[in-house]
């Protein structure tokens, strides 16, 4: 009798899961008729001059009215400091999950404990390693009282969504702090981090991510540099109080907030993007800390990068096709966070625009169809000009390069860009259509066992937060 009832439900969430499935096709299909049809109208019943001026204009208007909400708070924060409520210490609960990290996972709770902040505990979750993580953490567990250590089953459910689930059960915290295996932050991390969640709409924050070998190789001076822009986004969306996104690392989220989404979503591949979605379609706004920094390690080969970037941007189109009723019929979310939200759907449409146009022109020629290639080379150059521009102020804005730097990392950057992100999302995009949905983490080697921060290159900005000193 319990088997079979075992049975039934394991079918019931097979259908469940097959029709979630076939309605996210159907939505991406959609959008990607809907981008098609844009192309058409672009091609044939719209000037090209004034079609490329109206999206030209729209772009940088949305960019302007950013920079000019970054400059009015700024401002206001000058004249009037927010005052900090120095009474305001939650107790948190620091997780961080791990997989296969026996080479870095000892520095990191042990600078974790280094954190100057009276009520937090540290619970370190390895999620069915094959190396010595295990043993590993139950040393750090019998070494230090404030931490807790949970091993789990080499045939668990995978996912990094459950891992953290799992761990709530044992969390003591009115807030969660998750930290990825290879973290490092100073000591006054969470002290400068915790007040900006004190706000009864704030549902979680944000710290700034920054790669500790960045001058390691080609590839992780671009990781840098694209954190660079996304801390330059992220910082444009806080300032309009438009969709701000977790990153799953140095991440703070309110216990309350989380209870109301009913924790992590375990059939996602980015738990973080996922939360932050599900987070504001409730009406919890997100906050972001350029000035507070989490460092982590940059990825060093082209094949693991590839194998990350395809997570996340498999995560970041499947979070959209999840929550897209919600997202566009939500009554918590506010007005500005949905068109932020929707506005910033365009990073994974712009590639698939691109080569679509791209191919639409390419047909018209070989059947002798009349073709607009200067206008779509005109569209094209526009885009790239916007984006290279992004970057370009980015770099300088973050990481203090010289100008001459700045111009050939803002070139090498938007290069790297183009290779990595336009193949990714088209091969995303077949994936979800035609393929199944797997719930692989991702896993990304760690163990360059050095703090990199103790170069002199690194100084401290109290505005921007950390940066590249120039030679």
């Amino acid at each position: 009798m319990i088997k079979n009832l075992i049975e039934v439900k394991k079918s019931l969430k097979e259908i469940k899961e097959g029709l979630r499935g076939f309605t996210e096709r159907v939505v991406l299909l959609l959008i990607i008729f809907g981008v098609w049809l844009f192309l058409d109208i672009f091609q044939n019943r719209l000037s090209s001059f004034y079609a490329v001026l109206s999206l030209l204009l729209i772009m940088t208007l949305y960019a302007i009215y950013m920079q000019i909400a970054y400059k009015y708070k700024k401002r206001k924060a000058r004249k009037n400091p927010i005052s900090i409520n120095e009474e305001y210490k939650p107790f948190v609960s620091i997780m961080i999950p791990c997989h296969n990290e026996e080479n870095v996972i000892k520095t990191t709770v042990e600078n974790v404990l280094k954190l100057q902040y009276p009520n937090y505990e540290v619970i370190v979750i390895d999620d069915r390693s094959e190396d010595n993580t295990a043993s590993i953490l139950i040393e750090l567990e019998k070494k230090y009282d404030n931490v807790k250590v949970l091993i789990r089953e080499k045939d668990a459910f995978p996912g990094k969504s459950i891992v953290l689930n799992e761990a709530m059960k044992w969390a003591k915290g009115d807030a969660i702090l998750v930290f990825d295996a290879d973290a490092y932050v100073e000591s006054d991390f969470l002290c400068k981090l915790v007040p900006f969640l004190e706000p009864h709409d704030i549902g979680a924050v944000q710290a700034r991510k920054v790669i500790m070998n960045r001058e390691e190789n080609f590839l992780t001076r671009c990781q840098d540099n694209e954190y660079a822009l996304d801390t330059h986004f992220q910082v444009g969306r806080d300032a309009v109080k438009g969709a701000v996104e977790l990153r799953g690392n140095g991440e703070l989220i309110k216990r309350e907030a989380l209870n109301d989404i009913q924790g992590w979503n375990n059939y996602t591949i980015t738990d973080d993007l996922d939360m932050s979605t599900r987070l504001q379609i409730k009406g919890w706004d997100i906050r972001f800390c350029p000035n507070i920094c989490v460092y982590e390690e940059g990825i060093t080969s082209i094949k693991a990068l590839y194998r990350q970037r395809r997570r996340w941007v498999e995560g970041s189109i499947r979070r959209y096709l999840e929550n897209i009723r919600p997202i566009l019929f939500s009554k918590d979310m506010s007005i500005r966070t949905g068109v932020d939200l929707i506005a910033y759907l365009t990073e994974v449409i712009l590639p698939f625009m691109a080569v679509s146009e791209f191919l639409l022109q390419m047909g018209r020629s070989l059947f002798h169809y009349s073709n607009t290639f200067p206008a779509s080379i005109i569209l094209g150059g526009v885009i790239c000009v916007f984006y290279m521009i992004g970057i370009a102020y980015s770099i300088r804005r973050y990481n203090n390069l010289s100008r001459i730097q700045t111009l050939k990392q803002g070139l090498q950057t938007s290069i790297y860009f183009i290779a990595v992100w336009f193949p990714l999302v088209l091969f995303i995009v077949f994936k979800i259509i035609f393929g199944k949905k797997t719930m692989e983490w991702g896993k990304t080697s760690h163990g360059i066992n050095k703090i990199i921060l103790e170069d002199k290159k690194y100084i401290i900005n109290s505005e921007e937060g950390i940066s590249l000193r120039e030679e």
